[in-house]
């Protein structure tokens, strides 16, 4: 089966089934999205599926032949991704950075949908979970590149 992850074309040998997250990491090589939960519940695994966020633990690889995945590997690429890894520096987000790639896609796709999006919004998109609780420090980045958007 042939998929497109991070711009590039990539011929897999996989079951339908399989879901999308092993073969990025698995078959691919593509560490830095993480199995968190298995159940689509934590965000560990989010990658961005046509700019929206996908949990590639239940997502068949089959779901997304066709269509373009990207992994936070190649999210500073992007501008928007660049802006948010950029804000997630400049306000220390990460601790122990295991939720980290997947609380960067959902930032990413939340700001190119809206690069302005109220508070409600924000807490409404942001809901990847983060062991250390670094929800305070995750907001503040967003809400400030949401400003600077705004602007």
């Amino acid at each position: 089966m042939e998929l497109r992850i991070n711009q590039k074309t990539w011929e897999v040998d996989a079951d339908p089934d399989t879901p999308l997250l092993w073969v990025i990491r698995d078959d691919l090589g593509l560490t830095g999205t993480k199995y968190g939960c298995g159940l689509a519940q934590c965000g560990a695994c989010s990658v961005l599926v046509n700019g929206n966020v996908v949990r590639s633990c239940v997502t068949p690889v089959a779901a997304v032949a066709g269509l373009e995945v990207t992994t936070i590997e190649a999210i500073e690429a992007d501008d928007t991704g660049k802006r948010v890894v950029a804000a997630w520096v400049e306000h220390q987000v990460a601790q122990c950075g295991y939720c980290q790639s997947g609380q960067v896609m959902a930032a990413t796709a939340l700001l190119k949908n809206n690069p302005a999006p109220s508070v409600a919004q924000i807490d409404a998109a942001m809901v990847n979970l983060c062991r250390c609780g670094t929800y305070n420090a995750i907001h503040a980045a967003v809400n400030d590149l949401a400003k600077r958007e705004g602007v």
